[in-house]
């Protein structure tokens, strides 16, 4: 696989860092929070890019932003909500909109899609990119269903927010049970599917129009006997203490072909530019039979320091630090100031 170059790319560009932090989050959810910002701002600092971080700790974006020009920042969107507004991480990027930034990552069109497990759903099968059979609920009453085993998953979260082991069921039973957890403790439509007990690799793309993928991850889950543990949940995800956290941490390189490569780069373009993504996305993907079958696209996914998506970005030979200027100046080529070949005039001495 081709290293990826950052090429032209300005290190000089002044960029506002915009992260959320919730006062209702716990003491230790807070210190992780400060810890991975200021580890992706000593980042940008190395590489040369001046930083100024806004920290959003309540619903006020506008008000945080107020005293900012857009002609002469360029906003890191590194928000994933509004504080203390649930399924808002569209609304971030929506104001920004309003407000003249340009800033990294998705649109808020797209962040609103793919909130929507059911929209993504949807253009996946209009694209004819292959998903796990699915049904939407929105009662556990007459359960029409007959492919086990199957999992339940809330139709509006991210992060594998609401997702346990319980997720994944065997019998009709099980499946009544778990879509009336969903609807009464979530508060919002069960999406059903088919749970493919296979490998599954976790696919960064970058760019924007020239769109390249980096390295797969995989997710190994045969530290784990129980088809109950084989995926990622809630508390994979962001307990570090647990062992599903700790024995499935991503790996790479993988183990594919290169036709396996080839033909999981198509699918993940494809996905990439059907839900108009932007700058950076993460695909979750589980291959069964040899067939690669996409589970979920993640517009302005997760990049703290040991996430998937960094870690094919260094084994392209990207460091931390590039990886973020790398996105910078792909959002910058939207801007009417910091545009690469308006920038470089700007910025070169005069003759």
């Amino acid at each position: 696989m081709k290293p990826v170059h950052v090429g032209n790319c300005h290190n000089d560009l002044p960029v506002l860092l915009l992260y959320n932090l919730d006062p209702s989050w716990s003491q230790e959810d807070i210190q992780e929070c400060c810890a991975a910002t200021q580890g992706l701002i000593e980042a940008l600092v190395e590489v040369g890019h001046p930083v100024q971080a806004v920290c959003l700790q309540s619903a006020e974006l506008e008000t945080a932003l107020k005293d900012f020009n857009p002609e002469e920042h360029l906003v890191f969107n590194w928000c994933e909500a509004l504080p203390g507004v649930p399924h808002s991480e569209h609304r971030v990027a929506q104001t920004l909109e309003r407000m003249g930034f340009i800033f990294t990552g998705a649109g808020s069109r797209t962040l609103a899609v793919c909130q929507d497990k059911r929209r993504i759903k949807r253009l996946l099968q209009r694209r004819q990119i292959p998903t796990p059979v699915w049904q939407v609920y929105t009662t556990a009453r007459n359960i029409d269903w007959a492919c086990f085993p199957a999992i339940v998953k809330p139709a509006f979260e991210h992060c594998s927010y609401g997702i346990t082991r319980e997720s994944v069921v065997g019998t009709m039973a099980e499946l009544g049970q778990r879509i009336q957890y969903v609807l009464d403790e979530l508060r919002q439509p069960a999406l059903v599917e088919a749970f493919l007990d296979s490998r599954e690799f976790h696919v960064g793309v970058i760019g924007n129009g020239n769109l390249r993928m980096l390295p797969p991850a995989e997710i190994d889950y045969s530290s784990f006997p129980d088809i109950h543990d084989h995926l990622c949940t809630y508390e994979s995800n962001v307990d570090k203490t647990s062992l599903a956290y700790q024995l499935t941490l991503p790996k790479l390189p993988v183990d594919l072909t290169d036709s396996e490569l080839s033909r999981l780069e198509a699918m993940v373009i494809a996905a990439y530019r059907a839900t108009h993504c932007r700058d950076y996305a993460r695909m979750d993907i589980r291959l069964q039979d040899g067939v690669f079958y996409l589970l979920d696209v993640n517009p302005n996914p997760d990049i703290s320091s040991r996430n998937s998506l960094v870690m094919g970005a260094e084994l392209s030979g990207l460091t931390y630090g590039e990886l973020g200027s790398l996105l910078i100046n792909l959002a910058a080529q939207r801007h009417p100031v910091f545009s690469l070949d308006k920038y470089t005039k700007m910025t070169q001495p005069e003759r």
